[in-house]
C-alpha cells in the first residue's frame, strides 16, 4: 500500500470520467469505510508517536516522516468518541487535504478499488445532521461508508471564515453589481455553508446544488430560457469529490453542451495539488482553488466576476 500514489498517469486518466479509486479501510469493527485514492500520498504501519500536550484528544499524536512532523487524528474517536484499541498493527494513512499533510489512524486497510461516482450515494436521510457520512457505496455484500473528512477538519482544527477587511472594502467599493449569480456545487452541507457565507459578505447571490448531477439539471433548466445561461449566471464553483457525479465530470458535461460551453468553471477542492494542474487542463476548468481560504477564494471570486 505504501504506493498508492506511483501510477499518477494512470489515475489522472479517471478524470472527466465519472470514476474513482477508493482506498477501503476498517476501524475496529466489520465496518468498511473508504477514501479517495486521489487525497492518499501512503499508507504505512502506525510508527511511533510523541503525545503533544493539550491537544484535541483526537490527536493521537505527532510522527515524524521524511522531514515532516505529522499529526495523527484517531479517526474512529473524532466519528464515533471511541478510541481505536492499542494496536501494533495499526496502520496510518497519510492524506494531503487542503495543503496539509495529515495521518489518519486506522485499524486495518482492506484494498484499492475502481468504482464510478454513479454508484456513490448521498447517505441515508436517517442518518441525521449529525452524521459524519458524505456518501455511501455498495461493494459486493458490504455497505462502505465515505467520511466526510471536511467537517471532522472543521471540528477538530477549527476553520477560518473571516475575509479580511481590505478584502471586504474592495468589494464594496467595486460595487459588485446586483445581477451577479454564482452556482455552488458541493456535497458536503459545511463546504457549501461556507461558501454561501462567503458570498454573502461580498454582496453575491448564489444558488447551490449537492451534487454534480444536480448542478447540471439546474443548469439545463435555466438553458431553456430565452435569455442565455452566461448572462444569467457569472460563476460556478464545484467541489470535485461528489456523489452520482463529480465536479470533473459536470465540468467535462458543461464544456460538451453549447449553450453551456463558455461558463467560467472554478474548481473548490481538497484534493491534492499534485494532480490539479493537469486535471483541470483535461476536463476545461478555467482555474482550481484549494479548500478553504476565504481570502483566496474571495479574491479569486472578485477577479472573476469583473471579467
Amino acid at each position: 500500500m505504501a504506493g498508492v500514489l506511483d501510477t499518477v498517469d494512470m489515475r489522472t486518466q479517471l478524470a472527466g470520467r465519472n470514476r474513482l479509486e477508493l482506498l477501503m479501510f476498517r476501524l475496529g469493527g466489520r465496518q468498511l469505510y473508504g477514501i479517495n485514492v486521489f487525497k492518499v500520498q501512503e499508507v504505512i504501519r502506525c510508527p511511533a508517536l510523541n503525545t503533544l500536550p493539550q491537544a484535541h484528544p483526537v490527536i493521537k499524536g505527532v510522527a515524524h516522516l521524511r522531514g515532516k512532523t505529522i499529526s495523527v487524528i484517531d479517526l474512529r474517536m473524532a466519528i464515533s468518541h471511541r478510541a481505536l484499541p492499542d494496536d501494533e498493527e495499526s496502520f496510518v494513512i497519510i492524506t494531503e487535504y487542503n495543503r496539509y499533510t495529515q495521518g489518519f489512524l486506522v485499524n486495518a486497510v482492506d484494498r484499492i478499488i475502481n468504482i464510478n461516482w454513479s454508484d456513490i450515494m448521498p447517505p441515508p436521510k436517517g442518518s441525521g445532521k449529525n452524521s459524519y457520512l458524505t456518501a455511501v457505496t455498495q461493494v459486493g455484500d458490504d455497505m462502505v461508508e465515505i467520511i466526510d473528512v471536511e467537517k471532522v477538519f472543521a471540528e477538530i482544527m477549527g476553520v477560518n471564515e473571516e475575509i479580511a477587511e481590505d478584502i471586504i472594502e474592495e468589494a464594496d467599493g467595486e460595487d459588485v453589481d446586483d445581477s451577479v449569480h454564482v452556482l455552488v456545487v458541493d456535497d458536503s452541507s459545511v463546504a457549501r455553508n461556507q461558501i454561501k457565507r462567503l458570498l454573502d459578505k461580498v454582496g453575491i447571490d448564489c444558488t447551490v446544488a449537492n451534487d454534480g448531477q444536480e448542478g447540471l439539471d439546474i443548469l439545463k433548466e435555466w438553458a431553456k430560457d430565452d435569455v442565455p445561461v452566461h448572462e444569467r449566471i457569472n460563476l460556478v464553483i464545484s467541489d470535485i469529490e461528489m456523489p452520482r457525479m463529480d465536479g470533473y465530470t459536470l465540468t467535462t458535461e458543461i464544456r460538451k453542451d453549447p449553450k453551456l460551453e463558455n461558463l467560467y468553471v472554478l474548481l473548490h477542492t481538497s484534493l491534492s495539488g499534485v494532480f490539479n494542474k493537469s486535471m483541470v487542463e483535461k476536463v476545461g476548468a478555467n482555474n482550481f482553488v484549494p479548500k478553504f481560504n476565504p481570502d483566496e477564494l474571495a479574491e479569486t471570486i472578485l477577479e472573476i466576476v469583473k471579467k
